[in-house]
Formats: structure tokens, C-alpha cells, sequence
């Protein structure tokens, strides 16, 4: 049973396939595929882990289904059904964040995360301004771009202080979450070019591959 991921792995593969080419080719039909794709990667990453005893497993495991959650709600465009996919986001970042930042803030102090905090801030801004994003939306944004700021930074943390290929992961998930994000508000606040569909949902669906992965690879070696 080592090897019962394989096949939900499979599925998950297809369907990424899928989702990836009719972004490309029959975006209309986009949807269709969309709202599979992240149960997929949860019951995969279920399988490959071979139990859910753990609470940071089942944590794991919510992240992924409120990610399921979001992408349902961004299927239809306008600014409800956004701020309906960013609260699911947000909360699932929640989760992520106790399982990564758990192990690389432990010990740090106000001398970090000052200007890390100020650092962080002043970089959403600068994002929400630069794709055009004002009224109520702004501080729903801000927000939101916090936590994706606070992903980054855990596994920078992680890296620098521990090293090795399971931060590495869990840095460039959290820029390319951040990325594909943007890509996302862009479109929403009109700012678009032609494939945007597929390289957010490529961006996206590689962050959280790496997300679910770097997390295997903690609790591996935690046990």
C-alpha cells in the first residue's frame, strides 16, 4: 500500500491536463474541470501520507478543501464571487500558515518581525495599487495579501534558518500563490492578456502541489 497515491495521483495529473488545456484552447468549458482538481490533490496527499490521525494532517487537509472552496467561488467573475474565494483562501491560508510557520517563526523576535511586518505591508500595497484595486476592496485585498505575504515569509524563514529542498518548496509555493493571485485580481480589475487563464491555473496548481508536498516532507521528518 506504499503506493496508493499513485492512482488518485493519476486522476489529479488528467485532470490538471484537462483544466490546463481547455483553459487554452475552450475556456468555456474551464469550469467543468475546475472544481475536482483540488479534492483530487487532498485525496492524493491523503493516500501518499496513509493517515489522517494527525492534526496537522487534518489540517492539511481543510487547506486543501477550502482551496476547493475558492476555486468554485472564483468560477464566475465579479467582485462577490471574489471576495467569497478570498475569505475561503484566506481561512485555508490559516491552516497552511500553523503548519509552516509553526516550526519557522518558533523563537523569533520583535527585531525580525517588525520590519519584516512593515516590509511585507508596504509591498501589498504597492501590488493592490499597482492592479488597480480601490474602494471596498482594498482593505479585503490588503488583508488577504498579508497572509500570502506571511506563506512567503515562513518558508524564507525556513530556509534560512534550516535549509534544504522541504523550504525551498514551501518558499517559491507562496511566491508563485502570490503570483497567480495577482494574476487573478488583475483580471477581475480588467487587466488582462491573452493566456492568463492558463498561467494562473499552472502557477496556482503548482504552488499548491509544492504546498502539499513540502508539508509531506515535514511530517516525515518529524516523525
Amino acid at each position: 500500500m506504499k503506493k496508493a497515491w499513485i492512482h488518485p495521483a493519476i486522476f489529479f495529473l488528467l485532470a490538471v491536463l484537462v483544466n490546463w488545456a481547455t483553459r487554452l484552447f475552450a475556456p468555456e468549458l474551464s469550469a467543468l474541470v475546475k472544481p475536482a482538481l483540488m479534492p483530487l490533490l487532498a485525496l492524493t496527499t491523503l493516500a501518499a501520507a496513509g493517515s489522517l490521525e494527525s492534526k496537522e494532517m487534518k489540517w492539511l487537509i481543510t487547506a486543501q478543501l477550502l482551496g476547493c472552496m475558492g476555486d468554485i467561488f472564483l468560477i464566475p467573475d465579479g467582485i462577490i464571487p471574489l471576495a467569497c474565494g478570498l475569505v475561503s483562501f484566506l481561512v485555508g491560508h490559516i491552516f497552511y500558515l500553523r503548519i509552516y510557520g509553526g516550526r519557522s517563526w518558533k523563537g523569533l523576535g520583535w527585531k525580525v518581525w517588525v520590519p519584516s511586518l512593515l516590509a511585507m505591508a508596504g509591498l501589498v500595497f504597492f501590488l493592490a495599487r499597482a492592479i488597480g484595486v480601490t474602494g471596498v476592496m482594498l482593505p479585503a485585498m490588503l488583508v488577504y495579501g498579508m497572509m500570502l505575504m506571511l506563506l512567503i515569509f515562513s518558508g524564507l524563514m525556513g530556509v534560512i534558518r534550516f535549509g534544504g529542498a522541504t523550504w525551498w518548496m514551501i518558499f517559491c509555493a507562496g511566491v508563485l500563490f502570490t503570483f497567480s493571485d495577482c494574476l487573478v485580481a488583475a483580471g477581475v480589475f480588467d487587466i488582462h492578456f491573452p493566456g492568463i487563464g492558463f498561467v494562473v491555473m499552472l502557477t496556482y496548481m503548482a504552488a499548491q502541489c509544492l504546498l502539499a508536498w513540502g508539508a509531506l516532507r515535514l511530517f516525515k521528518q518529524q516523525a
